[in-house]
């Protein structure tokens, strides 16, 4: 591991500049050094801003084309050589070794200057909450962090125990040190608890936003004299940075990896419970079930994007929990709109994913009871179906999309960029983006870190596997049912929702939650990640269609083969070159 490298050119800046004072005057020539993040509040933030950007979900990677979910159209696409057989711990396109760990050390570095710097020469009160809030950010992004790197590595290792990350838990400058070995799963979900807990002592508000006096203040806060210097610190100008609410909540994604299959070897349905619980309270504080957002599924769309305007104290949507902007930009149409829109359809949805949303009716395809028409498979599908999947005969910014013969570039094999399915992507699109060379145009778009569904989807999934699609714990009191049911009343399924009312176990509502699941997350870059914690399938043949001129033959055919090993690519591999290096680590098995 090349962590030390982060600081590297400071420290040869450092040196450089140590060894010059010896020959050369003056001494003082305004290159910054490590004292001077002590005395510039600036440099100081710096530290933690970095460790922001260390963030995965700071972007999309698109690695639902290594899934059963979408194949890529582009050929040397690194998730697809990794789904068809080229991935080992020398190819790994979902490494986050170096990243996570080179953020952590960014957080640990700056929680031992924290309380040293002045972060307002002029204002006590004002540095004093700049403390208390960095800090708490701080505690937060290193435990984020360590779950993602938890989420790449943690697995059962050459020794047979079921292993997690090297624990870093201050500021490392030798290579000496990074010599540490991994520490047990259970001890790594406990140093990521750890942390969240240590961050809510500091972020003791669940949102961000402007008080308008002194009687406002939260409780906490009573040391504070003036509630202008609060909110310079915890108001609307702090949006979208970590706040309490949000540590809450990713304690619940914690607990559903731990109380996974994959992880949770024994059932031990307490570990069930505790995601139920985070997830539950979390959900509690926005009204449970009535707080599902009635768009929450729309989120991308050019209406609700646009409407946003938290900065200046405005509402953001209520399906996000967070996000980051990330501006301007035609990238993501350019990347995956159909040919014929000036795009490169790189995405292309899977059969498999198609026949995963239900008809209208809220059966499955596959029951005789849904109404399924295999001379018009698009009929009557549940309208996310249509909503996220551009197929054969739609319509996608008032054109016309084939992708049958006679389709043109958009047909299926066409050239180069036509899709490889029979689908193109449409969800995450804007479509009043134009990406027509003459006349190109950009539009805001957002990264999201947490929607309000996923943390519904968490509920429900460990709720059923706690207490069964109807029972409840102690800390709320709607059921896996009612979530299901909520978020297929808002997706558009015909009501009263009789296929769901069919669902009575244990065992048919865990295939009911993850195929949600599937459907409402779909290429958020959640379903490589899904099917390994749950011991699921890795090595399902993505599929897709051949349709004739006339639109009224489907062939179904195999479109690219998954050459995963079941045995042991449900945990992923440590970089093969730190294994070497560092004698402490050791390999997940199989690699």
């Amino acid at each position: 591991m090349r962590l030390n490298k982060i600081y590297s050119l400071l420290l040869i800046l450092s040196f450089a500049l140590s060894s010059c004072e010896e020959l050369m005057e003056p001494r003082d020539d305004n290159h910054a050094t490590f004292e001077r993040v002590l005395r510039d509040a600036d440099f100081a933030e710096g530290l933690l801003i970095t460790a922001y950007t260390k963030l995965p979900t700071n972007g999309l990677s698109y690695n639902e084309v290594a899934t059963d979910d979408a194949v890529s159209n582009v050929k040397l696409n690194s998730y697809r050589r990794m789904a068809t057989g080229q991935w080992s711990a020398l190819s790994n396109p979902v490494n986050q070794w170096d990243n996570c760990n080179s953020g952590i050390l960014y957080c640990n570095h700056f929680l031992s200057i924290v309380d040293t710097v002045t972060w307002k020469w002029s204002n006590a009160e004002i540095s004093k909450l700049m403390t208390q809030r960095f800090t708490g950010e701080a505690y937060a992004l290193r435990a984020i962090l360590k779950y993602y790197l938890l989420v790449t590595t943690g697995g059962v290792g050459e020794n047979g125990e079921l292993l997690g990350i090297p624990i870093y838990d201050k500021f490392i400058e030798t290579e000496a040190e990074f010599n540490t070995p991994r520490s047990s799963f259970e001890e790594s979900i406990a140093s990521i608890y750890a942390d969240l807990d240590k961050a809510l002592t500091f972020l003791t508000v669940d949102d961000y936003k402007d008080i308008s006096n002194l009687a406002a203040i939260p409780a906490g806060f009573s040391w504070v004299k003036d509630y202008s210097s609060y909110n310079t610190v915890f108001g609307n100008v702090a949006i979208q940075r970590i706040s309490g609410r949000i540590v809450k909540a990713f304690k619940a994604r914690v607990a559903l990896l731990a109380a996974s299959p994959a992880f949770n070897l024994t059932n031990d349905l307490t570990l069930w419970e505790d995601a139920a619980n985070y997830a539950g309270a979390s959900l509690n504080s926005i009204g449970g079930i009535s707080g599902l957002d009635p768009v929450g599924q729309k989120w991308y769309l050019s209406t609700y994007v646009d409407a946003i305007k938290i900065t200046s104290g405005g509402a953001d949507q209520k399906e996000i929990l967070w996000r980051r902007p990330r501006g301007v930009s035609n990238s993501r149409e350019s990347a995956n709109f159909p040919p014929s829109l000036f795009g490169s359809g790189n995405v292309n949805p899977t059969q498999n994913l198609v026949d995963a949303f239900p008809m209208a009716n809220g059966y499955p395809i596959t029951d005789a009871s849904s109404t399924y028409n295999p001379v018009t498979p698009y009929a009557n599908r549940d309208p996310r179906f249509a909503l996220y999947i551009a197929y054969n005969g739609c319509t996608m910014k008032g054109q016309k999309i084939n992708t049958g013969i006679g389709g043109g570039v958009n047909a299926k094999d066409s050239i180069a960029t036509s899709t490889r399915t029979g689908y193109y992507l449409r969800k995450l699109l804007r479509e009043d983006v134009n990406m027509d060379p003459k006349a190109t145009t950009t539009k805001n778009h957002y990264e999201i870190h947490m929607r309000y569904t996923e943390l519904f989807l968490i509920y429900a999934e460990a709720a059923n596997e706690a207490w069964g699609p109807d029972g409840t714990g102690t800390v709320s009191s709607f059921k896996a049912r009612d979530v299901i049911s909520a978020i297929r009343k808002r997706a558009g399924i015909k009501q009263p929702d009789v296929y769901l009312a069919t669902i009575t176990t244990k065992e048919a509502m865990r295939e009911l939650i993850r195929n949600e699941r599937r459907i409402e997350l779909c290429f958020e870059d959640f379903r490589f990640w899904d099917l390994r914690r749950w011991n699921a399938d890795l090595t399902e043949t993505a599929k897709g269609v051949n349709i004739n001129k006339a639109g009224d033959t489907f062939n179904y055919v195999e479109v690219e083969t998954r050459d995963y090993n079941n045995e042991y690519m449900h945990y992923g591999p440590l970089p093969q070159n730190e294994v070497l290096k560092f004698n402490a680590l050791i390999q997940n098995k199989g690699w």
